[in-house]
């Protein structure tokens, strides 16, 4: 399988670059913006699956084979090999690397850009928060300033998880209802009666799927998840 940075074509055939990218052997073409995100060179990638490894797919798009690098939870969800996907992604440009990092949704796409805009925090970073994190409980922890549910992240120390918490906080605060009046807020609230710290209930709660369950079940699930 390919390198993870750049895009190419799969066999003998030499690889294809759309305009604003680096061709093969050769420095990015006039006008590229080395360093940058390339916000409107490929919006997404809709294709055959040629190839899955645990972090990076292979899309084959009218002959070409595009090396996407994803999130652990775009792997599982992608079709099995010869299956038909739609990866929304993002081009990083450096000045010695290009890479296409893929996503399930737009909204993940929009996360990857907000954490990359950390000081500290690369592309390779963002997407670990997003293989370990779902989106929503990233926005959780950083609009309760809950640095400790960052620092899960492979990577991501506590220095990095408050530079996280300070710079995205006031940017996600549309996201303060998710922890304000979402049913994990009832959770922690009992998590806290039952006499867990706060530091326990963050943990009980890290990477608790809330998505239509009652409270009383994602009670029960965050006490087996710290041994109560």
């Amino acid at each position: 399988m390919p390198g993870p940075s750049g895009c190419g074509r799969r066999g003998r055939d030499r690889a294809h670059a759309p305009d604003g990218v680096a061709h093969p052997g050769g420095g990015p073409n006039p006008g590229t913006d080395t360093g940058a995100v390339g916000d409107a060179v490929i919006a997404f990638l809709q294709g055959e699956v040629v190839e899955k490894s645990a972090t990076h797919v292979v899309l084959a798009v009218a002959g070409v084979g595009y090396v996407v690098a994803v999130p652990t939870a775009v792997v599982a969800a992608l079709p099995a090999v010869g299956g038909t996907a739609r990866i929304h992604t993002r081009l990083v440009v450096r000045e010695d690397s290009m890479t296409l990092y893929g996503f399930s949704t737009t909204d993940e796409r929009e996360l990857f850009d907000q954490l990359t805009g950390v000081t500290g925090v690369g592309p390779k970073v963002a997407l670990s928060f997003l293989s370990a994190l779902r989106p929503d409980a990233i926005r959780r922890a950083v609009v309760a300033g809950d640095a400790a549910t960052l620092t899960v992240v492979p990577g991501v120390g506590k220095k990095v998880a408050q530079r996280v918490v300070l710079d995205l906080r006031d940017k996600l605060g549309a996201a303060s209802e998710l922890v304000a009046q979402g049913p994990l807020a009832d959770v922690r609230v009992a998590l806290l009666q039952l006499g867990l710290t706060p530091a326990e209930a963050s943990e009980a709660l890290r990477g608790l799927d809330a998505d239509g369950k009652p409270v009383e079940d994602l009670l029960r699930e965050a006490l087996q998840q710290v041994g109560r």
